[in-house]
Parts: C-alpha cells; sequence; structure tokens
C-alpha cells in the first residue's frame, strides 16, 4: 500500500500541482463580461448594487455597449435598408449585432447565479430583456434584408426508418392529401 501511494502520479491528464487548470476561452470571456458590467454598476449615477439591479439596468447597458459595435445597422428610412450588402457607405450607426448580445446575456446569465445570485431574481433572464433580443434580431434582419428562421428538430434516424417499413408504398396509400401537406405532392409529373 505504501509504494502506490509514494508512487509518482504518471497520468499526464491529472495534476498533482496546486495550481488551477487554465480556464477554457468561454469562462475568460465570461469573467472580463462580468468585470465590465460590474465596472458599469459601479460608475452607474447612483452607482447600483448587484441585488437592486433589474432587467432596466440591463437594457441600460446594452445600450450603452450599442457604441462600441462594428455592425452597421441601417434606419428604415435609409436607401440601403433591407439590402444585405450595400453598394455605397451611408451614415447610418454601428451597433453591437444580436448574436453577440444574445451570447453576451448568456454569458452574463450563467455569472450572476455563480456569483451568490438566485435564479429567480436573475436580471439577466428578465422578460424585458428577452423581448429586447427578440426586436433587436428583427429589426437588424430586416435592415440587413435576412431573416433569422427557426432551426428544423431533427428527426430520428431510426424512427423514420421504423415508419417507412410499417407504412405500404405510395400507390397504396389514398390519394388525398394530409393535413398541411399541398395537393401537388402527390401528383405523379410533380418534381419537388
Amino acid at each position: 500500500m505504501e509504494l502506490i501511494s509514494h508512487q509518482a502520479n504518471k497520468n499526464p491528464n491529472t495534476s498533482t500541482n496546486s495550481t488551477p487548470p487554465s480556464s477554457s476561452r468561454y469562462e475568460n470571456q465570461k469573467r472580463r463580461d462580468w468585470n465590465t458590467f460590474c465596472q458599469y454598476l459601479r460608475n452607474h449615477r447612483p452607482p447600483l448594487s448587484l441585488p437592486s439591479c433589474s432587467g432596466a439596468h440591463v437594457l441600460e447597458f446594452l445600450r450603452y455597449l450599442d457604441q462600441f459595435g462594428k455592425t452597421k445597422v441601417h434606419h428604415q428610412n435609409c436607401a440601403f435598408f433591407g439590402l444585405p450588402n450595400p453598394p455605397a457607405p451611408c451614415p447610418c450607426p454601428l451597433r453591437q449585432a444580436w448574436g453577440s448580445l444574445d451570447a453576451l446575456i448568456g454569458r452574463l446569465r450563467a455569472a450572476f447565479e455563480e456569483n451568490g445570485g438566485p435564479p429567480e431574481a436573475n436580471p439577466f433572464g428578465s422578460r424585458a430583456v428577452r423581448l429586447y433580443l427578440r426586436e433587436v434580431r428583427d429589426f437588424q434582419a430586416k435592415a440587413r434584408g435576412v431573416s433569422y428562421d427557426k432551426k428544423r428538430k431533427r428527426v430520428n434516424r431510426q424512427k423514420t426508418q421504423t415508419l417507412q417499413q410499417t407504412q405500404p408504398p405510395l400507390a397504396l396509400q389514398q390519394q388525398q392529401p394530409h393535413q398541411g401537406q399541398s395537393v401537388m405532392a402527390n401528383y405523379s409529373g410533380a418534381t419537388v
């Protein structure tokens, strides 16, 4: 037994040092974002404490961050509104991209709880913040002429194979369209 306890650790994946392993890129970014938000609260007039922070203060922080954005967001009266690749420069402002804001809120939401905040009082998960992010996403999509479609859920392969084996061939099925199916889907001359 003593031989085992005195042997050197030969597994390179485990560390016997007292230094913690280096943090991931995500963890480092989350810590920087948290420190930035806490600094914002300290510089706020009047200064805010974390427990008194609400969704409205989070929105104020997100609007403050817009001044450092790098994404051109066209106004509705801009000639390039709705064009994904405008042919010339315009005076429309640079803003934070929706994806950046969404990721930031996700990191701050996690950091809030890791720093002792109760999940039910998390200002980053408030309804006002979710609505603001949705509005930013929709407006930026319209301004760029790009839509953010919901991703379809993946269908389980085993389930579809089982269904294919149990269903009769198309010729034996009824020729009436199923609910939500186009009449042209059963037309033999249609190319889909």
